[in-house]
């Protein structure tokens, strides 16, 4: 039994819910969310809460029914609060400005790097070191959030380059004579 699957999802105030088969689209003061989930798994709306149940005791089934419920958690927590990832830019000279939908990063090459924010992600520069990705699909802001420390990943010897702000940099020794 699925421990995560079992729990209902509780629909907050100002947060609509509407079913259509496999369906499931959610509306929220921060925008609309729609996913489609797996046929393993049957999804109800009772009284204010969304129950997702297997169909049948297959493996497959199981395995949907806790992944089903975490994707309709994810999108009305999404919808009503949002979610964020924090980046933090270290290394001599390195900056970040977002201006309007456009992220520039000043990291030690030859030139800097403008990157195109999507019309659903909210990104700000805090300071010039540190970068705030925000919306309402969580899969989207954690993969744009990826993407901008791919430009240049920490590296283990100074700790130089893009890292999100509650990882830590294992630190190697440089070399000995």
């Amino acid at each position: 039994m699925s421990r995560i699957g079992k729990h209902p999802v509780p629909v907050p105030g100002g947060v609509e819910v509407a079913l259509e088969g496999q369906q499931v689209r959610v509306k929220g003061k921060l925008g609309e969310l729609a996913q489609t989930l797996p046929p393993e798994v049957e999804v109800r709306l009772e009284e204010g809460r969304v129950v997702v149940r297997p169909r049948d005791d297959s493996r497959r089934a199981r395995a949907m029914w806790g992944l089903s419920r975490s994707l309709v958690a994810n999108m009305v927590e999404g919808v009503d609060k949002g979610f964020e990832k924090r980046l933090e830019l270290s290394g001599v000279g390195y900056r970040a400005v977002a201006e309007g939908k456009i992220l520039t990063l000043q990291l030690g090459y030859s030139h800097d790097i403008k990157y195109a924010v999507p019309e659903d992600i909210t990104i700000t520069t805090p300071t010039a070191t540190s970068i705030v990705v925000a919306g309402a699909d969580k899969q989207r802001v954690g993969q744009i959030a990826a993407e901008i420390r791919s430009f240049r990943k920490p590296e283990p010897y100074k700790g130089k380059g893009i890292r999100y702000a509650d990882e830590v940099i294992l630190r190697k020794e440089g070399k000995k004579k």
